[in-house]
């Protein structure tokens, strides 16, 4: 008998131009397929089309979707209705450390099976620290003027001159990059060890002295992740590389 049944079916109305084709309304299209939904994709192929949609239903967004001719909304409108809320953006969250960190292991992983032919030796671990410092400073340089606002709320260096947030990154990246290649070790050491003690002292009394909630510059300028143990645990890793790449055999 359920095979029987009529398919749901929807109308979404969204513009497809020559010169934009709204994302919002591709997701649209998306999210009611996969909710078992037949789509009677109504494409709005120019400005006066738009317009008209707007004045008809009095809505001031496209694209708009209907279900059983009853309006839900826009692309935000559907998770909704369909229970699936979206994540307010200002919600904390580890997911990018966590995912960089990720790729980060991938990544030295994919590099000890192709010089050593195994998954998994010593030098696995060093190219995971400074894989991810790597990472972690092209992060900072997407967007360095934000990184440098964030980094400023709780680096101690940085408030004393606030050129050092700019600078950061680049050491961050440079010493990463020649710990990889195992060369010059005498500069990239020092350096890692000199940023992140300094890092390390800062996220400790921001966090565990004055306890402060503050968001972390670790992943950028543009991040939600919190200030905290991940951020401390990066310092103290970026240290113990640089310890070991001055003392290893």
């Amino acid at each position: 008998m359920q095979a029987n049944q009529r398919q749901k079916t929807a109308t979404l109305y969204r513009t497809v131009m020559s010169d934009h084709i709204c994302p919002h309304g591709l997701r649209s299209k998306d999210l009611l397929k996969r909710q078992g939904f037949k789509v009677d994709d109504q494409q709005l192929k120019n400005r006066e089309e738009v317009d008209a949609l707007k004045v008809l239903h009095n809505v001031s967004t496209v694209p708009q979707a209907f279900i059983d001719g009853k309006r839900i909304g826009g692309f935000d409108d559907l998770l909704e209705h369909f229970g699936q809320i979206k994540k307010p953006k200002e919600a904390l969250t580890y997911q990018p450390i966590i995912v960089l960190f990720s790729v980060g292991l991938l990544l030295a992983i994919a590099i000890t099976w192709l010089q050593f032919g195994t998954i998994l030796t010593g030098r696995t671990v060093e190219w995971f620290i400074s894989i991810s410092m790597v990472l972690l400073g092209l992060q900072k340089l997407m967007d360095i003027e934000r990184f440098s606002t964030m980094f400023l709320t709780y680096d101690l260096l940085a408030q004393r001159w606030v050129r050092y947030s700019y600078i950061y990154p680049f050491v961050e990246v440079s010493a990463g990059l020649m710990m990889i290649v195992g060369i010059l070790n005498w500069v990239s050491a020092p350096a890692a060890l000199f940023v992140a003690t300094i890092g390390a002292v800062s996220v400790f009394k921001a966090v565990y002295i004055d306890k402060r909630n503050l968001k972390c510059a670790c992943v950028g300028g543009d991040s939600n992740v919190p200030l905290g143990f991940i951020s401390l645990t990066e310092n103290l890793m970026m240290i113990g590389m640089a310890i070991w790449m001055v003392t290893k055999p």
